[in-house]
């Protein structure tokens, strides 16, 4: 079951079951993925400007850093579904 980087309308969590990498849902879900660690990498660089700017005022501290927690959110979801898809493959080794 691979872990998909987005949830249902309730929420919780979606997951794929096939076993085709190239299947519709698993490519689109690849897209995503990627396109949230390119995104993660733009708002690291930005909340890194914000923190070394010391003029940055409260709402730009509170911008960034809830961009980040987004991102962080996004790259964690990431990074469990692959470590879940490297224990199956492993398993089935």
């Amino acid at each position: 079951m691979r872990l998909l980087p987005w949830t249902g309308a309730d929420g919780k969590p979606c997951y794929l079951s096939t076993d085709n990498p190239d299947s519709l849902l698993s490519r689109l879900a690849d897209d995503v993925e990627a396109a949230q660690l390119a995104s993660a990498e733009q708002v690291l660089a930005g909340a890194k400007a914000v923190l070394g700017d010391p003029e940055a005022g409260e709402r730009a501290v509170r911008f960034a850093l809830t961009r980040a927690v987004e991102s962080l959110g996004d790259v964690l979801r990431v990074a469990a579904s692959r470590s879940r898809e490297g224990d199956v493959r492993q398993s089935r080794t």
